[in-house]
């Protein structure tokens, strides 16, 4: 399997396997994270939520131990890939991640964090704290403002935590400071949300380059205003970035919200009621993410927007409603779909984000972790990447990899 492009560990495939592939080949094309689009071959046919049978518990999580193991051997290395594909690697593995660097096996995060050069990889030093040069739609560099800040902060990163670049050390509270300096209305919030609700308190202040104060307040109420139909990803990011803050800040079911805040979980029970509505018989979420429903033969589109889709979920849903058959099933669809692509080149957003969502819902589901709670380290102790159980999931042999595709200069 591989990734835009990353390698397949090379699994014997059945017929059906391949007939089911090629339903979807002609979708394994690049694209990034984009606002939802339309397309001939999509149905619109709407039916009622369907009904599903429980998963049983071990099953399930059997199922999902296979899936986020077998898929962490996908082939990525220095040479053939890019900051985009390797870091949404690490967002979902965090430093279990290893790539190829010259011939040898490396940890992609401890590797970048100590210097390692990576194509799309640009820091540039300033007065007000180190920036991210993004590179949007190269599917190489940065494509989103803070998305880089974000990843490192799903990673249990402390600010302090030293960043080298060009043989000078920095931190990523240098990174922070620099974000903080650049926020302000029109920009796209949704990873800057999440690093803001990592590292600092509800009741932060800070002014901006134009001398305007912001908080972290400001930043959900600026997110909770935006149409998601034209957002990345179908808006599952703004998603993710509120439901990040309110669970970090709030117990959403006991505290009282006003403001953005309340908006935000309007919002977001909003898209979880849509995404219930608009779900598949198969179990998979709309093709058309919270606008319509709608499915779609296309694999690469049927992996990113369920993927997407149960990454906000397994945030966003109580314990209870994580165990809910409907859940049950399109987790279950999800790992079948991963399953059924483990001999292609997936492109790497949507591969990484469907694989980070069954982390996030394994974490929470059966080891009673919560991200968005318990993996906060601003008054950490150690550096060093803090580590949930998942990570550390029974160890299977390394597989054989297939060439990647290399990142190219082109998409969205």
């Amino acid at each position: 399997m591989s990734c835009e492009v990353c390698g397949s560990p090379g699994f014997r495939a059945t017929r059906w396997h391949f007939f089911l592939v090629a339903l979807g080949l002609l979708g394994i094309v690049l694209a990034g994270c984009q606002g939802s689009s339309l397309s001939q071959d999509e149905s619109d046919t709407q039916i009622e939520a369907p009904q599903f049978a429980d998963v049983p518990d071990e099953e399930l999580k059997q199922l999902l131990q296979h899936v986020l193991e077998t898929n962490l051997h996908r082939h990525l290395s220095t040479s053939d890939h890019g900051a985009w594909q390797i870091l949404h690697g690490v967002l979902a593995y965090q430093d279990r991640l290893q790539i190829l660097h010259q011939g040898e096996r490396v940890p992609a995060l401890k590797w970048l964090l100590e210097g390692g050069t990576l194509r799309g990889f640009l820091l540039e030093p300033t007065p007000q704290g180190l920036e991210v040069i993004s590179q949007p739609g190269s599917l190489i560099g940065q494509g989103h403002e803070d998305q880089w800040l974000a990843v490192f902060s799903q990673c249990g990163l402390k600010l302090d935590c030293p960043i080298y670049w060009q043989g000078k050390a920095y931190t990523l509270g240098d990174m922070l400071r620099r974000s903080q300096w650049d926020m302000q209305e029109g920009m796209e919030l949704s990873w800057t949300l999440i690093a803001l609700s990592r590292y600092l308190p509800r009741d932060a202040q800070w002014k901006n380059s134009q001398g305007e104060t912001w908080t972290v307040e400001r930043a959900v109420a600026w997110e909770a205003k935006q149409d998601l139909n034209t957002s990345a990803c179908g808006g599952t990011h703004r998603l993710i970035g509120m439901t990040m803050a309110l669970r970090a800040y709030f117990d959403p079911n006991k505290d009282k919200l006003t403001g953005p805040w309340a908006e935000a979980k309007r919002r977001i029970d909003e898209a979880v009621a849509l995404a219930r509505a608009y779900q598949q018989p198969d179990g998979a979420f709309s093709a058309h993410y919270f606008r319509r429903p709608g499915s779609t033969p296309d694999v690469k589109k049927r992996l990113g927007t369920t993927g997407h889709t149960v990454e906000f979920l397994a945030l966003a849903l109580e314990p209870e409603e994580l165990a809910a058959p409907w859940m049950e099933n399109a987790v279950r669809h999800l790992c079948q779909l991963l399953q059924e692509t483990e001999e292609l080149a997936i492109e790497c957003g949507a591969l990484y984000h469907a694989l980070h969502g069954l982390q996030v819902y394994y974490q929470r589901r059966f080891e009673g972790v919560d991200p968005s709670r318990d993996l906060r380290y601003p008054e950490a102790e150690s550096s060093s990447p803090a580590q949930p159980q998942s990570a550390r999931l029974k160890q299977q042999p390394s597989l054989p990899m297939v060439a990647p595709q290399p990142a190219r200069n082109s998409g969205g």
